[in-house]
């Protein structure tokens, strides 16, 4: 039943902030048409979906359906496989919303479960399920990291307000929202300019939800022309991506404060490469990045087409040449100071 399914979606969604680089999974078991028991992926490295709910269930998961948001896992990581719990646990049949793309184990443990005489049907919500995935879907496919691209204008096309104005173009709900993404991502991604103007920490904060993780914040330098007093640089978790072979007192500074550096080589351009950045990110299992600026950092990676979604923060005000106040207007259908946020997911050219 398509409900059952949606159910468990909305309990894999639980996870999107604590799992990575896992995917989000959730598990509903059905038992003469009532959920005996619900379960998702709550942590990475923690029990999966499956095993939180037949733990729930106990003995009356015997003779029960389980709807999976993911092909079950079938081979021994950090926690045992879930078809031999499921199979275990005497499921009698496993309805799942999308294959699994993890070579591993894609097909795999729906192979499993039909030999162990399990009846099995793939694709109940598939859509849904691929949609909320996207992220590993994407670095298990690519092994590298999912990119946002964010920004903030205003109805004239600014991106910058002037220098004696605030620099905050949005208002506190869409300023909200930004720090949820950044929760929702491994890393966030800003330019060598952008760290020294804006100074910004790239921290996860004005958020009521439990904190699970900070993402590794990232500044692109060549010339390593950065200040260790950054905003960014006063806890450790972040990293200089530079084409430059550091100094050796450089390097012992970075170590101090708990920073890496990456050195990539040059683009056609002399630049950091992106690509081989975002290679790099992935083998630390980096699974999705968020671009915070500058312009330039910005159009480098859309130049390359390295962009999967755009989220752009659209203010009803007028900029203009750099007035030293923004000027609020009405925008139709819009309250004084309302505020449009749109995405564009540029694998599809769907706007959201």
């Amino acid at each position: 039943m398509p409900h059952y399914m949606s159910l468990a979606l909305q309990l894999a969604k639980r996870g999107e902030y604590s799992v990575s680089p896992n995917p989000m999974v959730g598990c509903v078991i059905v038992k003469n048409n009532n959920v005996i028991a619900e379960g998702w992926h709550q942590q990475a490295g923690g029990p999966h979906a499956e095993i939180n709910a037949l733990a729930a269930a106990g003995s009356e998961s015997r003779g029960a359906t389980a709807y999976v948001t993911l092909e079950p896992c079938c081979h021994y990581g950090k926690t045992p496989p879930c078809t031999l719990a499921l199979i275990k646990a005497g499921i009698k049949k496993v309805i799942i919303a999308c294959v699994d793309p993890n070579p591993i184990i894609s097909g795999r443990g729906i192979a499993e479960l039909i030999a162990a005489g399990i009846e099995v049907e793939v694709g109940l919500l598939e859509e849904d399920a691929l949609t909320l995935n996207e992220i590993f879907c994407h670095y298990i496919r690519y092994n590298r990291p999912y990119v946002y691209a964010k920004w903030a204008m205003s109805l004239d096309g600014k991106t910058i307000s002037h220098p004696s104005d605030t620099k905050q173009i949005t208002n506190e709900k869409s300023q909200a929202y930004v720090h949820d993404i950044r929760h929702r991502v491994d890393a966030i991604i800003i330019g060598a300019n952008t760290a020294r103007v804006d100074n910004p920490q790239l921290t996860v904060r004005n958020t009521d939800k439990t904190i699970f993780k900070q993402p590794l914040r990232i500044v692109i330098s060549n010339s390593l022309n950065l200040s260790f007093d950054l905003a960014m640089f006063n806890s450790p978790h972040s990293m200089i991506v530079t084409t430059k072979i550091p100094q050796m007192d450089f390097k012992n500074k970075c170590e101090d404060k708990g920073i890496i550096v990456l050195t990539t080589k040059q683009d056609k351009d002399g630049l950091v490469d992106l690509n081989e950045l975002l290679n790099e990110l992935g083998k630390r299992k980096i699974t999705s990045v968020l671009l915070e600026g500058g312009m330039q950092t910005h159009q480098r990676f859309l130049n390359e087409d390295l962009v999967n979604k755009v989220q752009v923060f659209l203010a009803p005000v007028l900029i203009g040449s750099f007035s030293k106040k923004k000027r609020f207007i009405n925008v139709a259908l819009n309250s004084m100071g309302a505020e449009t946020v749109f995405s564009v997911d540029t694998n599809r050219g769907n706007y959201v």
